[in-house]
């Protein structure tokens, strides 16, 4: 097949961590084409879905890892599959391209389906199922952040459209910065925040639960930097080996056949303690620390389920 990688840009990636190359050596290995665009080389052109890219040939050479050809001027239309693989923030330039993704279809397998990483952002997705979640506000007004911290004490506050562990701050119970924080946030940003309650098991971890095609593969446990509240390994948080519990696969069984018939082959889902925080579309990690602990090839099961479909 012809694969597209709309993703920012290859050459800083890890190679030893970043899952989009890792389903690009994957493909390449399965004998499919690849090419290589960033999103802002994304275009719209009189009917045509169009980019401006590179082939694509990748190797596991550290600072050699991305072959990249020509660059080229293609329709996107050719390609059998494309993968939406930049990281949020998402704003609407995230969107845009969602849109204009969205008009390949059904021609050409945009994975994750663009339509529904539009509509069910991670931090929103998780509000289809509040039984499985801590208590949660989402807002921009003061008063209401206020009587939610009021009601639980200790939170965490975060942009709704963040990513990556960034902006995400704990306000225990004896707290007094919530307006100045409010203040710094709403002062550079129109976004609203959400709250969530505190939960004291992140100490012991964030666990990454990765699904294929709505099925749980497997999990690794992301544990916080000592004094640090966020787990994300952008921010030194250590990956490690864990088993996915039962509560973990009654999670999974809520959410999995919803995530299938959306068209979110790869979600990686965020779980702390007993509760699920947040369902990540938009360009999921962990599946090169997955390979690592438990050597479960889960870019192979995801081209398996890529592959069915367009079958």
């Amino acid at each position: 097949m012809k694969i597209a990688f709309q993703m920012d840009p290859i050459g800083p990636v890890n190679i030893n961590a970043d899952s989009s190359f890792r389903l690009a050596e994957e493909a390449q290995a399965r004998g499919h084409e690849l090419f290589y665009y960033t999103p802002d080389h994304l275009a719209y052109e009189e009917g045509r879905i169009t980019a401006r890219g590179q082939s694509l040939k990748v190797q596991r050479v550290e600072g050699d890892h991305a072959i990249l050809g020509e660059m080229q001027h293609v329709d996107l239309s050719d390609f059998d599959v494309v993968w939406l693989r930049q990281d949020p923030p998402f704003d609407m330039h995230y969107i845009t391209t969602t849109h204009l993704l969205d008009r390949l279809a059904p021609g050409t397998l945009v994975v994750n389906d663009p339509f529904w990483v539009r509509n069910y952002p991670e931090k929103l997705l998780v509000l289809t199922f509040p039984d499985l979640t801590p208590p949660t506000t989402i807002a921009r007004d003061l008063e209401t952040i206020r009587a939610f911290k009021a009601r639980h004490g200790d939170i965490i506050v975060k942009p709704l459209y963040g990513n990556g562990g960034a902006g995400v701050f704990r306000l225990d119970e004896n707290d007094r910065n919530l307006s100045s924080l409010h203040e710094l946030f709403t002062g550079f940003s129109r976004e609203p925040l959400i709250a969530q309650k505190y939960l004291p098991a992140v100490t012991k971890g964030d666990k990454r639960v990765i699904l294929v095609d709505g099925e749980p593969v497997g999990a690794i446990n992301r544990v916080p930097a000592k004094g640090e509240v966020r787990s994300n390994m952008h921010v030194g948080g250590r990956p490690e080996k864990v088993e996915m519990t039962e509560r973990d696969l009654e999670i999974c069984a809520r959410i999995g056949p919803l995530l299938k018939e959306k068209g979110q082959v790869f979600v990686g889902i965020d779980v702390i303690g007993e509760y699920l925080t947040e369902i990540n579309v938009t360009s999921p990690t962990g599946i090169q620390e997955l390979e690592r602990f438990d050597g479960i090839n889960v870019a192979a099961k995801i081209w398996e389920a890529i592959e069915a479909r367009r079958a």
